[in-house]
């Protein structure tokens, strides 16, 4: 396993690479999102929204792979992110 997918405790806050790994099996048997967020004890919506957004593109086609979803997550959590304010001029004013 490559040095980058973490294994360690999850801090409550994010999936860990062990629940992306569940889930990517429990995908993989065609469970539903609720039935995925009840084996994992997290909400549907975590569920959801982590497989809208760290999904692999595939042939066109979403597919959920825990490796590159974990990629994915640790890629958009990167530091430094450039400032809201900095970005939108709306918010600056």
């Amino acid at each position: 396993m490559p040095a980058s997918l973490r294994c360690g405790p999850s801090s409550g806050r994010y999936l860990s690479f062990a629940e992306r790994e569940e889930i990517a099996l429990l995908r993989a048997q065609r469970a539903g999102v609720r039935e995925i967020a009840r084996r994992i004890g997290r909400a549907a919506s975590t569920v959801s929204r982590e497989l809208r957004r760290n999904a692999a593109t595939r042939g066109g086609q979403l597919e959920y792979r825990a490796s590159v979803a974990q990629w994915k997550a640790e890629r958009a959590a990167r530091r430094p992110k450039t400032a809201k304010l900095v970005a939108n001029e709306r918010l600056r004013d």
